[in-house]
């Protein structure tokens, strides 16, 4: 009965990040009033639409054990570029987000292909990522744009009506986040690519000795993660019709947060995109309960979710030395088991000798 019960390792730091929001949510139903409306919990959906996706691209990307620090420029950038493309070259919204679309993909696959070819530290790479990226925002503005486009609005206005909720719904943008996690999810878990996402963070060489195409892939994660990054500046602009270089500030920061909340090891290899849409409700969720509080500051966001961080960074370095443990016995059996076969041998063949 107790081996049925037993849960695997793998999933213990995801059953601890849901663990966590079902502790956090219970608490804020039970204290205010506010959160006890169905609508409360889909607020988390669209207040953090644009979060959600850039997250699920930063997840693929600590897969293959890399980092990106240009995901929040990168969501500045868009929304600053497809903001002047609109309105001062009156170009038209079904040019303009493909456009956009398309920067992010180049620009993503550009970092990657530094990355690999060069050899290039990730940290390095994204971090100049960041600073271009942020810099061309102000190139093209120092000021806010305001957007007026007619499709624009539509789409910011939009309200999807939840049919088993009474007075519930969701904003067009929590559609699409919702939509590029169940995407992510399924590219990770059943299809050949995410095996390969997988196996590269486990093991680079040993993945290029398997004959897997080791720089393609990696390239292609970083520009999936600009093209993801580049669609939440899409869905940031749209939430806040303009754009401006300001936007998106330490978004990079919350992501890498949320990947690691929901379970996803820094050292690559491990995790599950559903961790990260848990990371991004936690990191929601704190900010909602601080919102109703009301007598906190909003920096006491930041104090918590890096104090979740840091929890969640300690409790992967034991599960991942303890595995590293386990494999080095497992390593060191056989060949005990060999030494102690090969004793009596060498006792006959000494005795025959004589």
């Amino acid at each position: 009965m107790m081996n049925r019960l037993k849960i695997n390792r793998k999933f213990v730091p995801l059953l601890a990040t849901f663990g966590v929001f079902v502790v956090l949510y219970v608490y804020g139903f039970l204290e205010y009033k506010g959160m006890r409306q169905p609508q409360a919990f889909f607020n988390l959906f669209i207040n953090n639409a644009f979060l959600l996706i850039t997250s699920v691209g930063m997840t693929f990307v600590i897969f293959t054990e890399g980092i990106d620090l240009s995901v929040g420029a990168m969501i500045a950038l868009t929304s600053v570029a497809s903001a002047a493309l609109l309105e001062n070259m009156g170009l038209s919204p079904y040019v303009v987000i493909p456009l956009m679309l398309l920067m992010g993909i180049v620009f993503g696959g550009t970092m990657g292909a530094i990355i690999h070819y060069f050899k290039v530290q990730p940290f390095i790479v994204t971090l100049a990522g960041m600073f271009f990226a942020r810099g061309m925002c102000f190139f093209i503005s120092l000021d806010a744009i305001p957007i007026h486009d007619p499709l624009y609005r539509t789409m910011a206005l939009s309200r999807i009506q939840l049919p088993f909720f009474e007075r519930a719904f969701l904003s067009l943008s929590a559609v699409i986040a919702i939509v590029v996690l169940v995407i992510g999810m399924y590219i990770a878990h059943f299809t050949r690519y995410g095996r390969t996402v997988y196996a590269i963070g486990g093991d680079e060489q040993s993945a290029l000795l398997m004959g897997l195409p080791v720089g393609r892939i990696k390239i292609s994660v970083y520009a999936l993660n600009g093209f993801c990054s580049a669609l939440a500046g899409i869905v940031f602009s749209i939430s806040l019709l303009s754009g401006h270089g300001l936007y998106a500030t330490n978004v990079e920061l919350d992501a890498i947060a949320s990947v690691v909340i929901g379970g996803t090891l820094l050292t690559g290899g491990q995790g599950y995109v559903f961790g990260t849409l848990f990371g991004v409700l936690v990191t929601g969720l704190i900010q909602m309960l601080i919102q109703f509080n009301g007598n906190l500051s909003s920096w006491w966001t930041r104090i918590a979710v890096g104090a979740l961080t840091l929890i969640f960074i300690g409790v992967q370095s034991l599960f991942s030395s303890s595995r590293k443990k386990l494999q080095a016995k497992t390593r060191t059996a056989p060949k005990d088991a060999e030494m102690k076969s090969a004793g009596p041998v060498e006792e006959r063949l000494t005795a025959d000798s004589a």
